[in-house]
């Protein structure tokens, strides 16, 4: 038996044979010219519409996929035609090299930028590698590698997947996904866990495994083994006799002494408002307007965003939906809207800060919002994403008030977001944690790297820390406004994947957080374990986590005071 350790993303235990995705295309030979009579003009014609049916088949799959998937796919599709990749791609063919080894070479050459501008422009690389493999075979006129198919289902392991294959692969026959590379905010991830499979990623050495073998996996711990033996086939029987018992959530997220923490949905669209609402979901955490915008080179127009979002309000009637203004910029570039030029995008002009170079956007967005919550019954509070700033948080809640929204907040994302944020919420009604770029930007970690998986963990005690110095700089605010004197703090909640941690879960209830929101797959879990503790005990948890001296030893700590991990397989 071989044992490979990794950072598991979603919980599940499998056993089933491994399938690897096929090799990538074969690259085209160096040196590759123009073929006979072939002008330039015929080969950058031939590129361009390449790239156009490149974009159109991915556009057509995120029409057939769902919530994260979707805006992955959508994201994607926007660099088949990129100018930079196509221009690049066509002054090389100008001087007589081969249409499909012009665009290897300026995918090289794209992708090698991104990769030195590093965060979120580095995850860009992987998108323009696999959208020139795809190029590359619609000028061959062979098919692009996929996912493989099988009669039996199978685990799928992978160098890392791209946002193309991991957005509409089938979960009936992939029964769990491994690879070697990514992070726990990888596609491989944020798919897998948007589809409820069972998966580790940043597991080294686990390409080396035989086509074929049967592997058992453990998505809540980060094991892969091989040969599995007795103890991993009573592990997987003991998952599947409690999985049952995560399959279904009742409405009510609270903890054993009866406190409440409401459990909330991420959702990007109408069709994902619907499914969450049906799995119980307590409101919207977390909307996700780029849903609207990606794909699109103009700005969509005001009766579009209305529609788009009136469609989620009225999956929660009575209920609250956190919308999150548009979040572009760094992976999410805009044509109307971004530079893609910026030396440093995750660093640079992205969210709220658009409106700084792009004034107008955030008021049309916020008049739609308005409009659209006017004409429906749900309870909308907007919260502008990127805010780093007291002033910042002050003109936001300006523009709210101007489109006649009540109920404006902020993302904390940003470490002085968090240290400052008894100055912020003097602005703002609420704050929510996004604890995916928050934990990036305090451990100075990519997400997408594999090798930095170990820093880019929820579970580290500086990002713990920053939670707490949030909820407790709503305490301050509290105390510190004469209006408040008696009130309760303001609401900080979190949006981000570590809600969906169902140990995490606690310390987040324990360091004082007022809900959480998270995909809708997770809500089962995370309430099922809050309601084996105590607020007390939660705090007790807590203050275990954010004293520990690395994030293996915080996990371990509160996984330890959690029996009902253990009694319900997670």
């Amino acid at each position: 038996m071989q044992n490979f350790v990794g950072v598991g993303v979603f919980r599940g235990r499998v056993i089933g044979p491994v399938r690897h995705m096929p090799p990538a295309l074969t690259e085209p030979p160096a040196g590759e010219k123009l073929e006979g009579s072939t002008t330039p003009e015929a080969a950058a014609a031939s590129l361009k519409a390449a790239g156009a049916s490149v974009k159109e088949q991915l556009l057509e799959r995120a029409g057939r996929a769902e919530g994260a998937g979707k805006d992955v796919l959508e994201a994607t599709a926007l660099m088949a035609t990129d100018p930079m990749l196509i221009k690049a791609a066509i002054k090389l063919v100008k001087t007589g090299t081969s249409a499909e080894r012009a665009i290897w070479e300026a995918g090289d050459s794209v992708a090698q930028m991104l990769t030195n501008l590093g965060g979120y422009m580095a995850e860009r690389s992987h998108d323009v590698l696999d959208v020139r493999s795809r190029i590359v075979a619609v000028l061959r006129g062979v098919p692009a590698p996929e996912i493989p198919d099988s009669a039996e289902p199978f685990i799928l392991f992978a160098e890392d997947l791209a946002p193309a294959d991991t957005a509409t692969l089938d979960p009936t026959k992939v029964i769990a996904l491994v690879t070697a590379g990514g992070g726990p905010q990888s596609h491989t991830a944020i798919i897998a866990r948007s589809l409820g499979l069972p998966a580790v990623v940043a597991a080294a050495g686990v390409l080396g495994v035989a086509d074929g073998a049967v592997v058992f996996v453990d998505g809540s711990a980060g094991i892969v083994s091989t040969e599995p033996a007795d103890a991993e086939h009573a592990a997987v029987a003991v998952w599947q006799e409690k999985a049952s018992l995560l399959n279904v959530f009742d409405g009510v997220g609270q903890l054993a002494d009866g406190t409440l923490i409401p459990l909330l949905a991420n959702v990007g669209g109408a069709k994902d408002a619907q499914e969450a609402a049906a799995t119980n979901a307590q409101g919207v955490g977390l909307l996700r307007t780029e849903f609207c915008f990606l794909g699109n080179s103009t700005e969509p127009s005001h009766e579009d965003q209305v529609a788009a979002y009136k469609g989620v309000f009225e999956a929660f009637p009575g209920k609250k939906v956190v919308v999150r203004t548009l979040d572009a910029g760094a992976d999410k570039p805009l044509p109307f809207l971004t530079d893609t030029t910026e030396p440093n995008p995750a660093l640079g002009v992205r969210g709220y800060r658009t409106d700084i170079t792009t004034p107008g956007v955030l008021a049309r967005q916020l008049a739609a919002i308005a409009d659209a919550a006017g004409s429906s019954q749900a309870e909308v509070w907007v919260m502008a994403p990127m805010i780093s700033t007291p002033a910042e948080a002050a003109d936001f809640a300006a523009l709210c008030t101007a489109a006649g929204l009540r109920v404006p907040g902020v993302m904390v994302e940003v470490p002085s977001a968090a240290l400052t944020a008894r100055h912020i919420l003097n602005n703002v009604e609420f704050a929510s944690l996004g604890t995916n770029d928050l934990t990036q930007y305090a451990m100075a970690a990519d997400r997408q790297l594999g090798p930095l998986a170990a820093l880019n963990d929820p579970w580290q005690p500086a990002v713990l820390a920053l939670i707490q110095a949030t909820v407790e700089g709503a305490v301050e605010q509290a105390k510190h406004s004469a209006s408040l004197e008696t009130s309760a703090p303001k609401p900080v909640g979190v949006c981000g994947e570590s809600a969906a941690d169902p140990a995490l879960a606690v310390v987040l209830a324990g360091l004082g957080v007022s809900s959480l929101s998270m995909t809708p797959r997770a809500l089962p879990a995370v309430a099922a374990v809050l309601r084996t503790v105590s607020l007390a005990e939660a705090k007790v948890l807590a203050y275990r986590a954010v004293g520990a001296s690395s994030a293996a030893e915080a996990r371990e700590l509160v996984r330890a005071g959690l029996p009902a991990l253990a009694e319900l397989g997670l």
